[in-house]
C-alpha cells in the first residue's frame, strides 16, 4: 500500500507525525511533502525537526518539484491525506491553484477519484472556509476536522492523537492497534436523578 502525507502549516503538526510513525507500524509506503510554515510549525509543536520527521517516511519530496511523480496519475497510490490541513491548502486544493506540489498531488487524487482526506485546523471558520470544505466534499475529498472523542477517556494529548489518526486511518481499511473504540453504553446502567445532575456537572471543580 502507498499512502502521500502532506504537512501543512497549521497548527496539529503533531497529526502529520502520529500518522507517518503508525502508517510506518502498519508496513505502508509512505510518500511526504512539508510545506514551508510546515518546516516552522513541526519543531516548535513536537521537538521534531523537519529533517527528523522526513526520517519516518519512505520518500521525501520537494513542496516546488511539479515534476515528482505524484504529480502525475499515472503514479498509482491509494490515497493522501493533508494533516494538518491549513485554509491557504484547503482553498487551493479547491479552487485547482496547483502552484506547489501538495496542491498539485491533491488536485491529482481527486481526478483520478483516489481517496483525499484532509484535516483542516482553524476555529472559529468563516463562510470561506466552510464553503471551501463543502465544495471539496462534493468533488469527493473527505473532510475530517481533528475533533477529539472524549468517551474513550483519554488521560493524555497522545490519546487524543491517536484517536483521530486511528480514525483517518480506518478510511483507508488499514487497522491501529490502540485505537480505542466506542462499544457502547451499559444497559444497566442507572441515569442520575434530577438531585445528582448539578454535582456530576460541577464534579472537579470544587477546591475547597
Amino acid at each position: 500500500m502507498r499512502i502521500i502525507v502532506a504537512i501543512t502549516g497549521a497548527t496539529g503538526a503533531a497529526y502529520g507525525v502520529r500518522l507517518l510513525a503508525a502508517l510506518e507500524q502498519l508496513g505502508v509506503e509512505r510518500h511526504l511533502i512539508v510545506s514551508r510554515w510546515a518546516e516552522v510549525t513541526i519543531p516548535k509543536e513536537t521537538g521534531y525537526t523537519a529533517r527528523e520527521v522526513g526520517a519516518m517516511a519512505s520518500v521525501v519530496h520537494s513542496r516546488d518539484n511539479q515534476g515528482a511523480p505524484m504529480a502525475s496519475g499515472s503514479f498509482r497510490h491509494d490515497g493522501m491525506i493533508v494533516a494538518p490541513c491549513s485554509m491557504k491548502t484547503l482553498s487551493a486544493i479547491r479552487f485547482g491553484h496547483a502552484d506547489g506540489l501538495i496542491a498539485r498531488a491533491a488536485d491529482v487524487t481527486l481526478k483520478e477519484r483516489r481517496r483525499l482526506v484532509l484535516l483542516p485546523r482553524e476555529t472559529p471558520l468563516n463562510e470561506i472556509h466552510l464553503e471551501n470544505m463543502l465544495s471539496l466534499t462534493r468533488m469527493g475529498a473527505i473532510i475530517a476536522p481533528p475533533m477529539p472523542g472524549f468517551y474513550t477517556n483519554p488521560k493524555t494529548i497522545d490519546d487524543l492523537i491517536d484517536h483521530t489518526v486511528g480514525r483517518v486511518l480506518d478510511l483507508f481499511g488499514l487497522e491501529m492497534p490502540q485505537l480505542k473504540r466506542w462499544s457502547g453504553m451499559r444497559a444497566d446502567r442507572e441515569a442520575p436523578t434530577a438531585a445528582e445532575l448539578p454535582r456530576i456537572a460541577t464534579r472537579g471543580t470544587d477546591h475547597g
